[in-house]
């Protein structure tokens, strides 16, 4: 199985975003350990922003070795390539940067980042899946 040049590129780049998720873990022990003060919506609020960085960045390397199996072209060739990792950097960004501000105890006015994420998830794996039962 090869991939085209776009899905390795991309697969390269998404690859060097594990650096970040790494960093974000090593933050999240920082969190744990009470070094930075948050309330408990935050913390609960960066667990689930690294865990969906770090699940949909996997979901995302899985995607791209499927998407060049399909049939799909044009449009669709590409929401079904970067449906997925898209949702990677909004969900995750939705949960960070829906909860910054000190002694938050509610998401602020980016919360809508979130529901962006998961529509961009959805188009992602649902045209990456029917281009696989077509092809």
């Amino acid at each position: 199985m090869a991939l085209s040049d776009p899905s390795r590129m991309i697969a390269g780049v998404i690859l060097l975003t594990i650096a970040t998720i790494e960093f974000g873990g090593w933050f999240m022990t920082k969190i744990v350990r009470g070094d930075v003060p948050m309330t408990e919506f935050q913390k609960s609020f960066a667990r689930a922003g690294h865990g969906h960085a770090g699940v949909l960045v996997i979901l995302s390397l899985v995607g791209l070795l499927y998407v060049d199996s399909t049939t799909l072209d044009g449009f669709f060739l590409w929401v079904g390539r970067l449906g997925v990792p898209v949702a990677a950097i909004l969900m995750s960004g939705g949960f960070f940067a829906s909860s910054a501000g000190k002694d938050r105890t509610k998401p602020n006015q980016f919360i809508w980042m979130l529901a962006l994420g998961a529509a961009s998830l959805a188009a992602g794996v649902i045209t990456l899946g029917i281009g696989l039962l077509t092809a």
